[in-house]
Protein backbone atom coordinates (compact mmCIF):
# COMPACT_ATOMS: atom_id res chain seq x y z
CA UNK A 1 0.00 0.00 0.00
CA UNK A 2 2.85 2.09 -0.05
CA UNK A 3 2.00 5.69 -2.20
CA UNK A 4 3.90 5.73 -5.46
CA UNK A 5 3.24 9.30 -6.21
CA UNK A 6 2.53 12.81 -4.24
CA UNK A 7 0.62 15.76 -4.57
CA UNK A 8 0.80 17.79 -1.89
CA UNK A 9 -2.19 20.30 -0.08
CA UNK A 10 -1.45 22.03 3.43
CA UNK A 11 -4.40 22.98 5.61
CA UNK A 12 -4.50 24.70 9.12
CA UNK A 13 -3.28 22.95 11.81
CA UNK A 14 -6.08 23.57 13.92
CA UNK A 15 -9.03 22.02 11.90
CA UNK A 16 -11.21 19.95 13.80
CA UNK A 17 -11.46 15.84 12.41
CA UNK A 18 -13.25 14.77 15.54
CA UNK A 19 -16.88 13.66 13.75
CA UNK A 20 -14.53 12.30 10.63
CA UNK A 21 -15.83 8.85 11.20
CA UNK A 22 -19.54 10.13 11.36
CA UNK A 23 -18.86 12.01 8.08
CA UNK A 24 -17.01 9.54 5.92
CA UNK A 25 -20.39 7.19 6.57
CA UNK A 26 -22.69 9.99 5.14
CA UNK A 27 -20.91 9.69 2.31
CA UNK A 28 -19.80 6.18 1.25
CA UNK A 29 -18.98 4.63 -2.55
CA UNK A 30 -22.28 3.57 -3.72
CA UNK A 31 -22.69 1.25 -6.56
CA UNK A 32 -22.75 3.35 -10.10
CA UNK A 33 -26.94 3.57 -11.17
CA UNK A 34 -27.87 2.40 -14.40
CA UNK A 35 -27.84 5.78 -16.27
CA UNK A 36 -24.87 7.08 -14.37
CA UNK A 37 -21.74 7.30 -16.05
CA UNK A 38 -19.86 7.46 -11.88
CA UNK A 39 -19.90 7.23 -8.60
CA UNK A 40 -17.70 8.06 -6.01
CA UNK A 41 -17.31 7.72 -2.28
CA UNK A 42 -15.39 6.76 0.69
CA UNK A 43 -14.66 3.04 1.07
CA UNK A 44 -11.98 1.89 4.02
CA UNK A 45 -8.63 2.12 3.35
CA UNK A 46 -8.25 -1.82 4.02
CA UNK A 47 -10.25 -3.00 0.79
CA UNK A 48 -13.56 -5.05 0.81
CA UNK A 49 -13.03 -6.59 4.10
CA UNK A 50 -12.23 -3.16 5.76
CA UNK A 51 -15.21 -2.16 8.44
CA UNK A 52 -13.75 1.40 8.91
CA UNK A 53 -13.56 4.41 6.86
CA UNK A 54 -10.38 5.73 7.62
CA UNK A 55 -7.50 4.47 9.97
CA UNK A 56 -5.35 6.51 12.50
CA UNK A 57 -1.89 5.99 13.62
CA UNK A 58 -0.88 8.72 15.93
CA UNK A 59 -1.76 11.77 13.87
CA UNK A 60 -1.72 10.65 10.58
CA UNK A 61 -4.89 9.37 8.60
CA UNK A 62 -5.21 7.36 5.93
CA UNK A 63 -8.55 8.10 3.81
CA UNK A 64 -9.79 6.46 0.37
CA UNK A 65 -11.83 6.93 -2.23
CA UNK A 66 -13.40 4.59 -4.07
CA UNK A 67 -14.80 5.09 -7.52
CA UNK A 68 -17.00 3.05 -10.46
CA UNK A 69 -16.56 3.94 -13.97
CA UNK A 70 -18.58 3.22 -16.93
CA UNK A 71 -16.65 1.96 -20.11
CA UNK A 72 -18.59 3.16 -23.11
CA UNK A 73 -16.30 3.94 -25.78
CA UNK A 74 -16.96 6.76 -28.05
CA UNK A 75 -15.64 4.35 -30.63
CA UNK A 76 -19.23 2.39 -29.89
CA UNK A 77 -21.48 5.09 -29.77
CA UNK A 78 -21.01 6.62 -33.01
CA UNK A 79 -20.19 3.63 -34.69
CA UNK A 80 -24.45 2.47 -33.36
CA UNK A 81 -24.99 6.23 -33.90
CA UNK A 82 -23.80 6.21 -37.53
CA UNK A 83 -25.96 3.23 -38.45
CA UNK A 84 -29.20 4.76 -36.85
CA UNK A 85 -29.19 7.81 -38.90
CA UNK A 86 -28.70 5.82 -41.87
CA UNK A 87 -31.64 3.70 -41.00
CA UNK A 88 -33.43 6.98 -40.46
CA UNK A 89 -32.32 8.74 -43.74
CA UNK A 90 -33.29 5.97 -45.33
CA UNK A 91 -37.02 5.06 -43.77
CA UNK A 92 -37.40 9.49 -44.19
CA UNK A 93 -35.49 9.87 -47.39
CA UNK A 94 -34.00 12.91 -45.65
CA UNK A 95 -30.97 13.40 -43.12
CA UNK A 96 -31.96 13.92 -39.48
CA UNK A 97 -31.24 17.85 -38.55
CA UNK A 98 -28.70 18.65 -35.89
CA UNK A 99 -31.44 18.35 -32.81
CA UNK A 100 -32.31 14.93 -33.59
CA UNK A 101 -28.73 13.99 -33.96
CA UNK A 102 -28.41 15.00 -30.26
CA UNK A 103 -31.35 14.01 -29.59
CA UNK A 104 -30.88 10.37 -30.96
CA UNK A 105 -27.19 10.19 -29.46
CA UNK A 106 -28.51 10.87 -25.85
CA UNK A 107 -30.81 8.29 -26.61
CA UNK A 108 -28.33 5.85 -27.75
CA UNK A 109 -26.11 6.28 -24.70
CA UNK A 110 -28.90 5.68 -22.15
CA UNK A 111 -29.62 2.40 -23.77
CA UNK A 112 -26.17 1.59 -23.84
CA UNK A 113 -25.37 2.50 -20.05
CA UNK A 114 -26.85 -0.20 -18.28
CA UNK A 115 -25.40 -2.54 -20.27
CA UNK A 116 -21.71 -1.17 -19.89
CA UNK A 117 -18.86 -2.63 -18.31
CA UNK A 118 -17.68 -1.26 -14.89
CA UNK A 119 -14.29 -0.33 -14.12
CA UNK A 120 -13.50 0.32 -9.86
CA UNK A 121 -11.08 3.14 -9.11
CA UNK A 122 -9.40 3.61 -5.43
CA UNK A 123 -7.63 6.70 -4.46
CA UNK A 124 -5.67 7.08 -1.24
CA UNK A 125 -4.38 10.02 0.97
CA UNK A 126 -2.64 10.72 3.96
CA UNK A 127 -3.60 13.90 6.04
CA UNK A 128 -0.76 14.31 8.63
CA UNK A 129 -3.07 16.68 11.10
CA UNK A 130 0.41 17.94 12.93
CA UNK A 131 2.01 19.40 9.96
CA UNK A 132 -1.42 20.29 8.41
CA UNK A 133 -0.51 18.24 5.20
CA UNK A 134 -2.75 15.95 2.84
CA UNK A 135 -0.60 13.97 1.07
CA UNK A 136 -2.15 12.51 -1.80
CA UNK A 137 -1.05 8.93 -4.00
CA UNK A 138 -1.52 10.54 -7.86
CA UNK A 139 0.77 12.42 -10.04
CA UNK A 140 -2.29 13.99 -11.51
CA UNK A 141 -3.49 17.29 -10.54
CA UNK A 142 -7.09 16.73 -11.44
CA UNK A 143 -7.35 13.47 -9.51
CA UNK A 144 -5.82 15.20 -6.30
CA UNK A 145 -7.86 17.95 -6.71
CA UNK A 146 -10.97 15.38 -7.00
CA UNK A 147 -9.88 13.64 -3.94
CA UNK A 148 -9.60 16.80 -1.96
CA UNK A 149 -12.94 17.70 -2.82
CA UNK A 150 -14.42 14.53 -2.09
CA UNK A 151 -12.86 15.10 1.48
CA UNK A 152 -14.18 18.80 1.55
CA UNK A 153 -17.61 17.22 0.92
CA UNK A 154 -17.62 14.86 3.35
CA UNK A 155 -16.45 17.45 6.30
CA UNK A 156 -18.14 20.12 4.82
CA UNK A 157 -15.25 22.74 5.00
CA UNK A 158 -11.38 21.57 4.22
CA UNK A 159 -9.62 24.32 3.44
CA UNK A 160 -6.87 22.46 1.88
CA UNK A 161 -4.55 24.58 -0.91
CA UNK A 162 -1.35 22.97 -2.96
CA UNK A 163 1.68 25.05 -1.53
CA UNK A 164 3.32 27.43 -3.31
CA UNK A 165 7.52 27.86 -3.68
CA UNK A 166 9.16 31.36 -3.01
CA UNK A 167 11.67 30.26 -5.40
CA UNK A 168 11.80 28.74 -8.79
CA UNK A 169 11.59 24.85 -8.05
CA UNK A 170 13.75 24.67 -11.64
CA UNK A 171 16.41 26.89 -10.61
CA UNK A 172 16.92 25.11 -7.48
CA UNK A 173 16.92 21.34 -9.20
CA UNK A 174 19.30 22.88 -11.69
CA UNK A 175 21.50 24.34 -8.97
CA UNK A 176 21.88 20.90 -7.40
CA UNK A 177 23.22 19.44 -10.81
CA UNK A 178 25.13 22.11 -11.56
CA UNK A 179 27.20 21.89 -7.89
CA UNK A 180 24.91 23.58 -5.27
CA UNK A 181 24.82 21.35 -1.68
CA UNK A 182 22.09 19.42 -1.36
CA UNK A 183 19.97 19.53 1.88
CA UNK A 184 20.82 17.36 4.62
CA UNK A 185 20.49 13.93 3.65
CA UNK A 186 19.55 14.26 -0.13
CA UNK A 187 21.49 13.06 -2.74
CA UNK A 188 21.44 13.06 -6.82
CA UNK A 189 19.68 9.82 -8.48
CA UNK A 190 20.35 8.90 -12.20
CA UNK A 191 17.37 10.85 -14.04
CA UNK A 192 16.40 13.87 -14.88
CA UNK A 193 14.76 15.91 -17.43
CA UNK A 194 16.14 19.72 -18.88
CA UNK A 195 14.61 22.15 -20.55
CA UNK A 196 15.71 25.09 -22.69
CA UNK A 197 14.51 28.11 -21.42
CA UNK A 198 12.03 29.50 -24.54
CA UNK A 199 9.26 28.36 -24.87
CA UNK A 200 9.69 25.58 -27.93
CA UNK A 201 13.05 24.69 -26.55
CA UNK A 202 14.56 21.30 -26.93
CA UNK A 203 13.72 18.86 -24.19
CA UNK A 204 16.32 16.44 -22.89
CA UNK A 205 14.98 12.80 -20.78
CA UNK A 206 18.28 11.15 -19.00
CA UNK A 207 18.21 7.81 -17.42
CA UNK A 208 20.86 5.65 -16.04
CA UNK A 209 23.21 9.13 -16.33
CA UNK A 210 25.52 10.49 -14.09
CA UNK A 211 24.21 13.39 -13.14
CA UNK A 212 27.30 15.43 -12.68
CA UNK A 213 29.10 14.31 -15.59
CA UNK A 214 30.54 16.02 -18.61
CA UNK A 215 27.45 15.24 -20.73
CA UNK A 216 25.05 17.05 -18.32
CA UNK A 217 27.47 20.20 -18.00
CA UNK A 218 27.26 20.64 -21.68
CA UNK A 219 23.64 21.06 -21.34
CA UNK A 220 23.88 23.55 -18.00
CA UNK A 221 26.00 25.65 -20.13
CA UNK A 222 23.76 25.57 -23.46
CA UNK A 223 20.88 27.17 -20.86
CA UNK A 224 19.07 24.09 -20.24
CA UNK A 225 17.51 24.22 -17.10
CA UNK A 226 16.29 21.34 -14.61
CA UNK A 227 12.57 20.38 -14.44
CA UNK A 228 12.32 16.74 -12.92
CA UNK A 229 15.66 15.48 -11.06
CA UNK A 230 15.58 11.93 -9.04
CA UNK A 231 16.89 11.91 -5.68
CA UNK A 232 17.03 9.89 -2.39
CA UNK A 233 16.71 10.78 0.92
CA UNK A 234 19.41 8.76 3.54
CA UNK A 235 18.74 5.44 1.24
CA UNK A 236 15.30 5.47 2.58
CA UNK A 237 13.38 6.65 0.12
CA UNK A 238 14.46 7.48 -3.88
CA UNK A 239 11.83 9.33 -6.28
CA UNK A 240 11.74 11.98 -8.68
CA UNK A 241 10.62 15.71 -8.02
CA UNK A 242 9.08 18.06 -10.74
CA UNK A 243 9.31 21.57 -10.44
CA UNK A 244 5.48 21.10 -10.20
CA UNK A 245 6.30 19.92 -6.70
CA UNK A 246 4.75 16.50 -7.27
CA UNK A 247 6.77 13.44 -6.39
CA UNK A 248 7.03 10.37 -9.01
CA UNK A 249 7.93 7.10 -9.11
CA UNK A 250 8.25 7.34 -4.99
CA UNK A 251 10.30 3.82 -4.40
CA UNK A 252 10.67 3.01 -0.77
CA UNK A 253 14.48 1.47 -0.27
CA UNK A 254 16.37 -1.08 2.08
CA UNK A 255 16.69 1.56 4.65
CA UNK A 256 13.36 2.01 5.23
CA UNK A 257 11.45 -1.46 4.25
CA UNK A 258 14.52 -3.24 6.46
CA UNK A 259 12.26 -1.45 9.49
CA UNK A 260 9.18 -3.85 8.84
CA UNK A 261 11.02 -7.17 8.24
CA UNK A 262 12.14 -7.19 11.79
CA UNK A 263 8.92 -7.13 13.28
CA UNK A 264 6.49 -10.06 13.01
CA UNK A 265 2.88 -9.46 12.14
CA UNK A 266 0.33 -12.05 12.23
CA UNK A 267 -2.14 -10.82 10.20
CA UNK A 268 -2.41 -8.90 7.03
CA UNK A 269 -4.22 -5.75 8.67
CA UNK A 270 -1.32 -5.46 11.16
CA UNK A 271 0.88 -5.84 8.10
CA UNK A 272 -0.70 -2.71 6.28
CA UNK A 273 -0.82 -1.03 9.61
CA UNK A 274 2.97 -1.32 10.25
CA UNK A 275 3.49 -0.46 6.56
CA UNK A 276 1.38 3.14 6.95
CA UNK A 277 3.40 3.93 10.34
CA UNK A 278 6.33 3.50 8.24
CA UNK A 279 5.42 5.58 5.40
CA UNK A 280 3.70 7.92 7.49
CA UNK A 281 7.00 8.61 9.01
CA UNK A 282 8.93 8.65 6.29
CA UNK A 283 6.59 10.85 3.94
CA UNK A 284 6.94 13.64 6.97
CA UNK A 285 11.21 13.45 6.73
CA UNK A 286 10.80 14.02 3.08
CA UNK A 287 8.63 17.19 2.80
CA UNK A 288 10.26 18.72 6.27
CA UNK A 289 13.53 18.44 3.87
CA UNK A 290 11.58 19.64 0.74
CA UNK A 291 9.78 22.56 2.52
CA UNK A 292 12.78 24.59 3.58
CA UNK A 293 14.43 23.99 0.13
CA UNK A 294 11.88 25.08 -1.83
CA UNK A 295 10.79 27.72 0.52
CA UNK A 296 7.69 26.00 0.36
CA UNK A 297 4.49 28.25 1.38
CA UNK A 298 1.88 27.49 4.87
CA UNK A 299 -1.88 28.19 5.50
CA UNK A 300 -0.98 28.79 9.01
CA UNK A 301 1.49 31.83 8.51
Amino acid sequence: MFFRNLTFFRFPTDLDFSELDTRLAEVPLKPVGPLDLSSRGFVSPFGPQGDTLSHRVENAIWLTVGGEDKLLPSSVVNDMLAKRLADLEQTEGRKPGGRARKRLKEDLVHELLPRAFVRPSRTDAMLDLGHGLCIVDTSSRKSAEAMVSEIRHALGSFPAIPPNAEVAPRSVLTGWIAGEPLPDGLALGEECEMKDASEQGAIVKCQHQDLQGAEIAKHLESGKQVTRLALTLDDHVSFVLGEDLVVRKLKFLDGAVGQLESNDHDDMRAELDARFALMAAELRRLFAVLEPALKLSRVDA
